[in-house]
This record gives C-alpha cells, structure tokens and sequence, in this order.
C-alpha cells in the first residue's frame, strides 16, 4: 500500500516518540564522555552501530578519516543525508550541543526507515562528520564525492535563538611568519632585524583595516612564537590568524589583504615575509529556503516556531558550508537556552544535558525525519530546491 505524507509524517512521529528515550540515552552517553576533533572514536563506534544494528550499510574510515562513517539504507535516487556532528570543545566538552546534533541525525534516519521500509522509495544516508570544530571533516567528505549522489543534506543545530535559516560566514585561517637577524639588542642593536616588531606592526595594520572592512569580515590573530629571549633581538616571529567574512567571495578578499599588509609591512622592516594557510576553508552557508520552510513548519507543529535571522547578526562558521555548495542544505538553530546566553562556554555545555535539550531535540528529530521523508516522497519539493540551490 502507498503510504500518504500524512501517513507517513505520523508514523515517524511515532517512531521517534518509541525511541525517545533511548536517543536521549545516546544523547547523554556523548555529553558525557567528550572527544576532540578527528579522535571521537567511542561517539563513532556508538553511532555507526546503532545504524548498523538497524540494518543499514555502514561503511567506516570514509574519506580517509577513521571517525567519519555513512550509513545508507535503501538504494537509488532520490537520496537525503543526515549529518552528525559529534566532535566537542577542549576543556569545554559538548558546548556546542554537538551530542544533540549526532543523536537527532540517528533518530531522524532510524525514523524514516521504520517510517519507510521499501527501498525502491530513495536512499537515507545518515553522515558521521568528525571534526566540526575546526577541522573541517564535511570538507573533507565533500572532496571525497560522499554527497556526490545526494539530493538535500539536512541537520539542526542547538542555540540559543530559534531561526529557521543560518547565517554563517566562510571561514579560514592563515599563517603569517616573518624572518629577521638576530642580534644583541644592547651589544649591536643596529645589525638586528626585529621579526617580532614586524609581527606586531602586522596586528597595527590590520587593526586600522578592521575599521573599514564589510559586514560580516573580521581578522583575529593570535602571537605563536614571539623570540626565544628577551636579550635577543627575534630573527623569528609567527602569528596565526582566522579570517571570516560573509560570503566566500569576500573572504577571497579578504585573504588578498592580509597578503598585501603582510608583505608591506616586510618592505617597510627589512624583513621576509610567509602567509600560508594553516586550516581546511569553510565556505559560507547557502541556505535552502524551500527546505528550511519545510522544517520550520514541521517543527511548528511540535509548538517551536522559528523566525528568520536577525539582520546583521552572524553565529560564525560551519563546515556545513562546503556542504551547501554541493547539494540543498539546511542547518536551522532551535534554541536550548535565553538569548542572554552564548555556546561555546561551560553554562551551554550543561544546557546540553538539559530537559529542555531533551524537549527541542526530539522535536527537531521529528521535523528532520519528516523533511527528509518529504524529499524523498515528492519530486515537486526537490525540483525546487534544486532550482533554487543552481540559483544562488
């Protein structure tokens, strides 16, 4: 018999409400045993094998990296991702609710399958991406072709606003170095070469620069390696620095201009200059509308509306990005704590294990279950979204 989309929306409902409390186990396992970009081996294992107990196909170490996995039930067009972020915060543990955003993706993916049990309906590829955080695990797995045969890559992300669309900037850092001569700077101070004065007049320069950049881009660096003494003039000098802008384009810019001051400020020194990009680029986030309108609405019938993003506000970068150059894609927040509060601190990480976490993430559960159950079931929605997606 052909299931309706009501019929099946209320049998995912009720496979997620029959699985509530063991996602919520999952959930609370991962927050608290916390593990760092590229080594979330425990939160893997315990993922992929749920996925795997289920029935579906999982293969492991994909795209070269040991703690990222796909788990594909069905086979065939169309075919929707769900993505799993699992990786924590050093020092902060699960800060960024990425333990909520794992066990929504399993619950959302075991969901439809139960909800959907022929494969000749589409694909349901459930996505362990490690090393959100910084690493840029979905990057990785984009270049590896693993959303190549995908036709909308879904997940929420705990916050702390409800907003149906993610602004989210591209990302990247880079590595400025400058080498000088060393000298003693009381001894013969005029044959040194201050590497680190040079280093320094670089953070000067980018200040001034800060003032008139676009909306959405800034420059924040950090000293690596300032001398080894302070009776030695520093022959070397290293800073990192992280670049965000709005769009990609800008970023691209961006990168162009650090080059430029950090060149300029070597003439003007005596010194030489390196830039080299030390991280994997993070673009920013295309968001699908028709797909996040979906979600939004099927998370409003769980009594959570989401509003569009404030104007001018960014909630920084995602690797989600590189994603969403690929396929349709969304990555709507739901809020877990006040506007008042901010992730990546101790009072969000204890937010995570919350009962309002609890309460959010099985609803968003649903709604993610019930948007990938409709790119499958109606070729109209993906035709929009595809449309929409090649528009951007």
């Amino acid at each position: 018999m052909t299931r309706t989309p009501d019929l099946v929306h209320q049998a995912i409902r009720e496979e997620v409400a029959a699985r509530a409390d063991a996602l919520w186990g999952v959930a609370r396992r991962l927050h608290a045993e916390p593990e760092h970009a590229f080594a979330e081996h425990r939160a893997a294992a315990l993922l992929s094998g749920e996925l795997e107990h289920a029935g579906f196909a999982v293969e492991r170490g994909v795209a070269g990296m040991p703690t990222a996995f796909t788990a594909r039930w069905g086979r065939g067009r169309p075919a929707v991702a769900l993505l799993m972020e699992y990786d924590a915060l050093p020092g902060l543990g699960h800060a960024c609710g990425h333990n909520l955003i794992a066990a929504a993706g399993l619950g959302a993916a075991l969901a439809v399958a139960a909800a959907m049990p022929q494969p000749s309906d589409g694909t349901v590829l459930a996505v362990g991406t490690p090393a959100e955080e910084g690493g840029g695990g979905k990057a990785v797995e984009v270049e590896a072709g693993v959303f190549d045969d995908v036709d909308a890559a879904l997940m929420f992300h705990p916050g702390v606003y409800s907003w149906a669309r993610a602004p989210l900037t591209a990302q990247v850092q880079y590595r400025v170095a400058f080498h000088g001569r060393a000298a003693h700077p009381t001894g013969n101070p005029t044959e040194g070469v201050d590497a680190l004065a040079a280093l320094v007049e670089l953070f000067n320069v980018l200040a001034v620069l800060g003032r008139r950049l676009p909306e959405g881009s800034h420059v924040q660096g950090i000293v690596t390696h300032g001398g080894t003494a302070t009776n030695i003039v520093p022959e070397y000098a290293e800073g990192l620095f992280g670049l965000r802008a709005a769009t990609t384009t800008a970023l691209e810019d961006l990168t162009e201009r650090l080059r430029v001051c950090a060149e300029g400020v070597a003439r003007a020194t005596g010194t030489t200059a390196e830039v080299e990009r030390a991280s994997v680029r993070y673009e920013h986030f295309r968001d699908s509308e028709v797909l996040s309108d979906r979600f939004a609405a099927h998370l409003a019938r769980a009594g959570i509306p989401l509003s569009p993003p404030t104007p001018g506000v960014y909630l920084g970068s995602s690797d989600i990005g590189n994603v969403s150059t690929r396929v349709p894609a969304i990555h709507p927040f739901v809020a877990i704590t006040g506007e008042d509060g901010s992730d990546h601190t101790p009072e969000f990480a204890e937010a995570a294990a919350s009962p309002r976490a609890r309460e959010v993430f099985l609803a968003a559960t649903q709604a993610l279950a019930c948007t990938a159950a409709d790119v499958l079931l109606s070729g109209e929605l993906r035709e929009k979204a595809w449309a929409r997606h090649r528009a951007v």
